[in-house]
């Protein structure tokens, strides 16, 4: 049934629509939600990037100095332009002091810090995770979502919320941008321009933080299965990193004319990219989800991925890609020899196109959808 009236509704993050998982997630989830007439989004932000004329920005200012007040800072002034402007639903995708819902993209602050980064909290971090308390411990907050089971985890260790109010809604991806594209072309072109051969095995690793991710793990597997299995397997390395240290590495595991950096790619380089390649690896020590999981599904790559990120939700071992320890050298070294096998890579890729064409956006905004109907319900809205 049509409401009488459109639903107001506030999405608050710092940045929209900008580089990031997060920035991305909630850009592609509230424009697509900003399509149905029953809703009238209005966005909270300090910096955005807008592409939708059905969404309202706002501006909320941040203090960045000293820099312990950056999140209390866009907190408080994010909350008093909520209170001025009578909002039905609060979305926040930061912390923020209260909200309706609230998308953890990451966990717990403080886990974050002591448990992955493993430093010892600044005044920032305490901070951070004082405004991330209150607004979890607000009587406003009922749903809270968490983007992989993984994540998830993390969250009620630290936080025992009740379990009718969690929910697991894991980002999606575009998969009509892959279709566009002329496969065989990418393929050929992409290959020429990394000197690549057209039948080597190419592994892809896309990533900003190699160490995090585990580019040392996959270059050592690398040497392991070249001495094995012999050709020319090839690794190019996209994204951001000191790659001297991989480079030596390289050198020592005997790969070192085997793998290529390719730096940061634009977009549609990037896509193209995906495109040529034959499976993709992340081995990260810990990832909530990895965006760049699924975006290899979309281009019909077979993906290896470690238990510790936050994707093997949407992997099933064996079928559209394996799922190993993000330290174990040895195990990587066994699923690259099964997946050397073109026979097997095809038909794991026709599974990962599948998978990806189940986790569009479009899905992830019903999903989303029908959480929001549900809280206006008990709104009496």
């Amino acid at each position: 049934m049509k409401p009488e009236r459109s639903y107001k509704i506030a999405v608050v993050v710092p940045r929209y629509g900008l580089a990031g998982g997060t920035e991305q997630y909630a850009a592609e989830l509230t424009e697509r939600l900003a399509r149905n007439e029953d809703y009238e989004i209005h966005v909270l932000a300090n910096h955005w990037r807008a592409t939708s004329e059905r969404i309202t920005f706002h501006k909320v200012p941040i203090i960045s100095f000293p820099k312990y007040l950056t999140t209390p800072s866009f907190a408080y002034l994010a909350g008093r332009k909520i209170e001025r402007m009578g909002f039905d639903l609060v979305h926040a995708h930061d912390r923020i002091f209260s909200a309706d819902v609230f998308t953890m993209h990451g966990i717990p602050h403080l886990s974050w810090v002591r448990e992955i980064r493993r430093k010892r909290p600044s005044l920032f971090d305490l901070a951070t995770a004082q405004v991330e308390k209150r607004l979890v411990l607000s009587s406003r907050c009922n749903i809270f979502i968490s983007v992989s089971h993984l994540a998830q985890e993390k969250f009620t260790e630290v936080y025992p919320v009740a379990a009718e109010k969690l929910r697991i809604v894991p980002p999606g991806v575009d998969v009509a941008e892959f279709e566009r594209k002329d496969r065989t072309l990418c393929r050929r072109e992409t290959r020429n321009r990394f000197h690549i051969g057209a039948d080597d095995l190419l592994i892809l690793f896309v990533a900003m933080n190699f160490e995090v991710k585990g580019l040392d793990v996959l270059i050592q597997a690398l040497g392991s299965f070249k001495r094995r299995q012999g050709g020319s397997p090839r690794l190019l390395v996209v994204g951001k990193g000191n790659s001297g240290p991989y480079k030596a590495l390289a050198m020592k595991e005997g790969v070192g004319d085997n793998v290529v950096f390719a730096g940061i790619l634009g977009r549609e380089i990037l896509i193209e990219t995906y495109l040529a390649g034959d499976l993709y690896v992340m081995l990260s020590k810990f990832d909530t989800f990895g965006m760049v999981v699924l975006e290899a599904m979309t281009a019909s790559l077979p993906v290896v991925v470690s238990d510790k990120v936050g994707a093997q939700d949407i992997v099933t071992a064996g079928v559209n890609g394996f799922i190993v320890a993000p330290d174990d050298t040895a195990g990587l070294a066994a699923v690259l020899e099964k997946l050397a096998d073109g026979g097997r890579r095809e038909g794991m890729g026709k599974e990962a196109l599948k998978t990806a064409r189940g986790n569009g956006w479009d899905a992830v905004a019903d999903k989303m959808d029908r959480i929001y109907r549900e809280l206006l319900q008990k709104k009496g809205l």
